[in-house]
């Protein structure tokens, strides 16, 4: 009977030592490198909790945080108002918003190519179509191959109305699914431009950005994103369905300290702090 009542007991303990408690992420292909790196330091610390993080776009992330299948969306752009009037007829909320790291949204191009500054307008020229050879925008006489992403990504939202001012894209864009897919394609062709997160900016080169025709090219750094010189800063977010408690907030509270902020430096984003 004891041994019984003993083996019942160190079953319990067992079951209980193995509990865990399981916090999902999900959305912006900007931030899973990120949000991976911030999982894998807090895991380490906190044996007892799960994070599961998976990418797909900021699109993907706040539509699985409307149906409820994801604790946490990271999102590379704002909620559109509509989203968050779906958040609030399925949970009478708005959602709550958290800038969780900043980013300077970089263009790229590749290490062969003579181009090192463009400015908005010429941006803007490139990616409607309107200007299609690099001689006109200070390159070789050569066909521009332009790369972006598809458009659940809250990259290709951020770059469309603040870039392109709400206009279409060029047909002629090669939309890819994710941003290490951009970097890749113009680490491969000479003659290629594309965009994203700071953080993938490896193999390639990053073009200057300029306000307008005639101001300094302006790279991303931390002391230019920071002052906020440079022309492509933005937030990067978290949503929420409501204010967070217990390990959600432990872990949100986490990724805003010193030590979180430290891993988004880590990374190649720049801290909110």
């Amino acid at each position: 009977m004891r041994k019984a009542i003993l083996m019942g007991t160190l079953a319990a303990l067992s079951v209980a030592a193995v509990a865990k408690t399981t916090i999902t992420v999900k959305g912006s292909d900007t931030m899973v490198i990120m949000a991976q790196r911030w999982a894998e330091t807090y895991m380490t610390a906190h044996p007892d909790v799960v994070l599961q993080v998976t990418g797909g776009g900021s699109g993907t992330g706040i539509s699985a945080l409307i149906n409820g299948s994801t604790d946490i969306c990271d999102a590379s752009r704002p909620m559109k108002a509509s989203e968050r009037e779906n958040l609030k007829t399925r949970y009478s909320s708005l959602g709550v918003e958290i800038k969780a790291a900043k980013d300077g949204l970089s263009v790229y191009l590749n290490d062969q190519n003579a181009v090192e500054a463009l400015s908005l307008d010429q941006l803007l020229s490139i990616y409607t179509g309107e200007v299609t050879n690099w001689k006109d925008v200070g390159g070789p006489d050569a066909k521009i191959v332009v790369y972006g992403r598809e458009n659940n990504s809250g990259t290709y939202v951020f770059f469309r109305d603040n870039v392109l001012k709400g206009k279409d894209y060029t047909s002629t864009m090669q939309s890819l699914p994710g941003t290490a897919a951009v970097v890749n394609a113009v680490a491969k062709d000479k003659f290629g431009i594309g965009y994203g997160g700071a953080a993938y900016g490896k193999g390639i080169k990053f073009a200057k950005i300029k306000k307008d025709a005639n101001a300094p090219g302006i790279a991303p750094s931390a002391e230019t994103i920071k002052d906020g010189s440079y022309p492509l800063t933005r937030y990067l977010y978290m949503y929420l369905r409501a204010r967070p408690t217990g390990e959600i907030k432990k872990y949100i509270d986490w990724t805003l300290s010193p030590e979180g902020q430290a891993v988004v430096t880590q990374v190649g984003y720049f801290p909110v702090k």
